[in-house]
């Protein structure tokens, strides 16, 4: 098995066909994208259209689920309730039926083990778990509730990977809008080596950083999210 994860797309239609590009050009097998797909970028309809004909497993994030759905969740802060309004004006119905379908859970049979992926927690995308200070303990506790060896789990937009015992929790980044200090199109590689175990790959891929951040102004889009394109992080 050859998986390419890539996650938090965020409405970023350059920098996903950077990750598709480069996925193809490494020969994966299967390619899964794990919300968010939308929130924050100016091409919703246009990611979620290629997507679709790309025929991708999708997991939807807190960001579609709050577009999609008229959650009782108390609206976000600032500019993440801002795109998320505007992200629901510019999507049809078609759109919004493949937000609604999504599986909120992605399995995957390895020889080393089973592979869950899902966005936040394995019970709540709103809920990120912090892979890096989580308890060893809770880290097993959750991938036996699981019934897995490794866990995909996306949410905090920078690239990780930790083990505990025999047990391997990745985060992929984040495609659209990486906040680990370096701009670019964060990519997660999964292969099975001859042993059963899985060996992993981050790819940081450069796309056309210019062309989103003109769209986001065409739009009058926050214009801090065009820095955090270019920077890999929130300005200070």
């Amino acid at each position: 098995m050859r998986l390419g994860i890539i996650a938090e797309i965020h409405a970023n239609l350059p920098a996903l066909e950077a990750a598709l590009e480069a996925l193809r050009k490494e020969g994966v097998e299967h390619v899964l994208a794990i919300g968010d797909l939308v929130g924050y970028g100016p091409h919703p309809r246009q990611v979620l259209h290629r997507l679709d004909r790309e025929g991708i497993p999708c997991v939807p994030g807190a960001a579609d689920l709050r577009v999609a759905y008229a959650l009782p969740a108390p609206p976000r802060e600032g500019i993440a309730e801002t795109t998320i309004q505007w992200t629901r004006a510019q999507l049809s119905s078609r759109e919004m039926k493949f937000l609604r379908h999504l599986r909120t859970r992605h399995r995957y049979e390895t020889p080393g083990g089973r592979l869950m992926a899902f966005y936040g927690s394995p019970e709540n995308p709103e809920e990120k778990i912090d892979l890096n200070e989580a308890h060893p303990a809770d880290i097993l506790k959750m991938l036996e509730g699981l019934r897995s060896r490794y866990a995909v789990v996306a949410g905090k937009h920078i690239p990780f990977r930790r083990v505990v015992h025999k047990g391997v929790v990745f985060d992929p980044g984040s495609v659209g809008l990486s906040l680990g200090g370096e701009p670019g199109a964060d990519v997660l590689i999964l292969e099975d080596d001859l042993h059963g175990e899985i060996l992993h790959r981050f790819l940081k891929l450069p796309y056309d950083y210019g062309q989103v951040a003109f769209d986001l102004a065409a739009w009058e889009l926050p214009e801090v999210l065009a820095e955090v394109v270019r920077q890999g992080r929130f300005p200070h």
